[in-house]
């Protein structure tokens, strides 16, 4: 479990995280979600360390992770996996070579070992045949993969996600959507997931926070997204048709059964 309390982060006088208190639940995914510009991105990064927040504190596991010293921020990263938007992989290292990269950071197990990890994460994501290909001879949703595969590989307790999605198409980006969810349950990691894609919330998100211009301003259960009395949420998941008609369609129904 990772908990923030009265979490606030300025860059030259300008506020752009104001007073989040959140908690996000083991074995469960947890999603972050807002516009563009609503400081979820800020907020993951002050989450894995990337950068400091101007006061407020996180916790991980009953650990106050802003007051941990170097030696120990160490260790926790260790038990820390992070998907970057981009999928961020080494270009002239074999998709093998990209999983087992932290294994050979890290790990104290020898190499027959640590490939022999890297090559389950990869099946796990079923990409062990693609193992000796580099990034260039792969798909964008492969690239995803095999960040997962990497992310996982030293088995982590907390899993970070940024914008899983971005510039996949709807079928992959579905597929990279139950990797996270499976493999959250799977490990029983925390996993937090930062997108702006409502499909996401509604096919994996067990617990959502809404961010909107660096506050926290809604949070609840995927089940309760789609009929909360929150007109700022309301904003950011109907902007979609598909969604509009969702709730159309629902607002049908509830008559129906009244009627």
């Amino acid at each position: 479990m990772i908990q923030i309390k009265h979490l606030r982060k300025e860059f030259d006088g300008e506020v752009v995280l104001n007073n989040i208190d959140a908690t996000f639940q083991k074995g469960v995914v947890n999603m972050i979600i807002g516009k563009s510009g609503s400081g979820k991105t800020i907020l993951l990064k002050c989450l894995v360390g990337l950068i400091p927040p101007t006061s407020g504190e996180i916790w991980y596991d009953g650990k106050n992770f802003t007051r941990m010293k170097s030696r120990d921020i160490h260790r926790l990263r260790r038990d820390i996996g992070m998907l970057f938007q981009g999928a961020a992989l080494f270009d002239s290292r074999t998709v093998l070579e990209n999983v087992m990269f932290p294994l050979d950071m890290f790990s104290r197990k020898n190499k027959r070992e640590r490939r022999k990890r890297a090559e389950f994460c990869l099946e796990r994501v079923n990409l062990l045949y693609a193992a000796n290909l580099l990034p260039s001879e792969i798909s964008g949703g492969m690239k995803k993969r095999v960040a997962i595969a990497r992310a996982i590989a030293l088995n982590p307790k907390y899993l970070f996600c940024d914008e899983p999605n971005s510039g996949l198409d709807p079928k992959t980006a579905q597929l990279i959507d139950e990797l996270i969810y499976d493999i959250t349950n799977d490990f029983e990691m925390t996993t937090i997931v930062v997108s702006h894609d409502m499909n996401s919330v509604i096919n994996i998100g067990d617990k959502v926070i809404f961010i909107n211009e660096g506050i926290k301003e809604w949070e609840g259960s995927k089940s309760e997204v789609m009929g909360a009395e929150n007109e700022k949420l309301n904003d950011f998941v109907f902007a979609s048709d598909l969604f509009k008609k969702i709730k159309e369609a629902e607002d049908i129904i509830a008559e129906d059964e009244k009627g």
